[in-house]
């Protein structure tokens, strides 16, 4: 019966569709109109406040920061700023910490880049605090690219080629969160923030450090929900200083390379705007849909709508789950037009499929994503996995 009933719920999928895609048009296109009024005004705030420290302002910078963290989010194409609920709020919108149900959550993910080149990993603690209304979280990512070919020594005294002279080194960038998220009175409305440190090294040559705020607001509703994230709110510094040696630089030189001896990098504000809407199918199946739109404020970039200083890039995700035990996901994003390099006057857009599943055993979640479905898009991320541990604290009986 249990199969049967399963076969019927995601056979009503597909009839109830399209009344859902109407539902989240006409929800969204409210959001939007609603929130253009208010966040034009952040915008030209934002603008205006951090005009005077464009200089260093690198387009892209800690770019290892958008690739995203849990392959529920990943495999709905990111589109999870206003419904994320778990330790991974860290990350995406730090309100929806405070829907977390257990006492206690951790959770991992790891994912590899370019082949296996470079390494993609995170993990994230979140606890909730005595009154239930709030709590508190840390994750860390790591994306690292190891065993670098060192070959600033590679000729010896005598102008000779030396393998043995051949050092590796690593390229590795890190990102630290602290967050804390709490219910307002009307529990329907959710805030939090992370306070973020990121710390990137090239070997021994370079390293950086620095510092940034992300700010986040949902509302939830029994069918509509909506959600804002505010990242690097107060534009996030990496003071950078090179640590080449006085050989190195010597060697930099005669080969017609920069030697950089300090530099400030900066990461201008995203505003993220959510909408989304949850259905029923039946008694033990829901659909879940959620548009984002990530507006950037470092100038054109190459997405949908690209302007100066505001682009803005959407991404939608869908999700399907039933009896809150098997989960089945899809969702699109990274739409960019690319050049066909055998004819420079000719652009395609080009977006990025993705898909994933998820598995609720107990306390524990195992979620998989496959996030570049038959290499359409130009990213070379493909297989992720992810694991999150839900604990609940044990009641302890007093007696009377």
């Amino acid at each position: 019966m249990v199969k049967i009933s399963f076969f019927l719920s995601f056979g009503k999928l597909v009839t109830l569709l399209f009344p859902c895609l109407s539902f989240i048009r006409y929800f969204c296109v409210i959001t939007w109109n609603f929130f253009m009024k208010k966040i034009h005004i952040l915008f030209l705030l934002l603008t205006l406040g951090f005009s005077n420290y464009s200089i260093g302002q690198v387009k892209y910078s800690n770019e290892f920061l958008s690739i995203g963290v849990g392959a529920r989010a990943l495999g709905m194409g990111g589109a999870v700023t206003g419904s994320v609920n778990d330790v991974t709020s860290n990350f995406w919108n730090p309100a929806g910490l405070s829907q977390i149900e257990s006492g206690f959550q951790v959770a991992a993910m790891h994912t590899s880049w370019f082949s296996g080149v470079g390494n993609y990993d995170y993990i994230g603690v979140a606890k909730k605090l005595n009154n239930n209304n709030s709590a508190i979280s840390i994750g860390l990512i790591r994306f690292g690219i190891d065993g670098i070919p060192n070959t600033l020594e590679l000729i010896d005294e005598n102008g000779e080629i030396d393998y043995n002279r051949i050092k590796t080194f690593s390229a590795v960038d890190y990102g630290i969160f602290g967050s804390y998220a709490r219910a307002l009175k009307n529990p329907n409305w959710r805030v939090g923030g992370s306070v973020k440190i990121v710390r990137r090294t090239i070997g021994d040559f370079a390293n950086s450090i620095g510092f940034g705020v992300d700010l986040g607001l949902q509302h939830l509703g029994e069918r509509f929900y909506f959600g804002i994230m505010a990242k690097d709110i107060t534009t996030t510094f990496n003071t950078w200083k090179g640590t080449f040696s006085e050989a190195d630089k010597a060697i930099l030189t005669a080969t017609g390379n920069d030697v950089i001896v300090k530099g400030t990098e900066t990461t201008r504000p995203t505003i993220i705007i959510a909408g989304g809407v949850k259905t029923l199918i039946g008694k033990n199946s829901g659909l879940l849909f959620e548009l984002n739109l990530d507006a950037t404020t470092d100038g054109k970039r190459n997405v949908l709508i690209s302007a100066d200083p505001i682009s803005i890039n959407p991404h939608i995700g869908v999700e399907y789950r039933y009896k809150q035990l098997f989960f089945l996901r899809g969702g699109i994003n990274n739409l960019q037009q690319i050049v066909d390099i055998t004819n420079q006057n000719k652009k395609t857009w080009n977006v990025q499929p993705n898909v994933g599943v998820g598995i609720n055993i107990g306390a524990v979640n195992i979620d998989y994503a496959l996030t570049n479905i038959g290499n359409v898009s130009e990213t070379r991320l493909s297989h992720v996995f992810s694991l999150k541990l839900s604990l609940s604290p044990k009641k302890v009986e007093v007696d009377q």
